[in-house]
């Protein structure tokens, strides 16, 4: 369930303040759980969204992977 683009303009990353981008529009049957990228080169954190609902807790954060989608725990 993707995330509203009105919403998504105003969030940030909690742990360094860049832009997300919204990757939650995944098909199901993809390997790849949706998320919120940080924008951030430095950062490179991905916030699951569970339930059309983003956690924005560094604490649930996932690296990304090399592809840019998150790494599995």
């Amino acid at each position: 369930m993707p995330v509203e683009a009105s919403l998504i303009q105003i969030l940030a990353c909690p742990a360094c303040h860049a832009p997300l981008e919204d990757r939650t529009d995944v098909p199901a049957d993809s390997a790849a759980d949706p998320a919120l990228l940080c924008t951030s080169g430095d950062c490179g954190l991905a916030y699951p969204v569970r339930d059309g609902i983003p956690v924005l807790l560094v604490d649930e954060a996932l690296p990304r992977g090399v592809d840019g989608a998150p790494s599995p725990a």
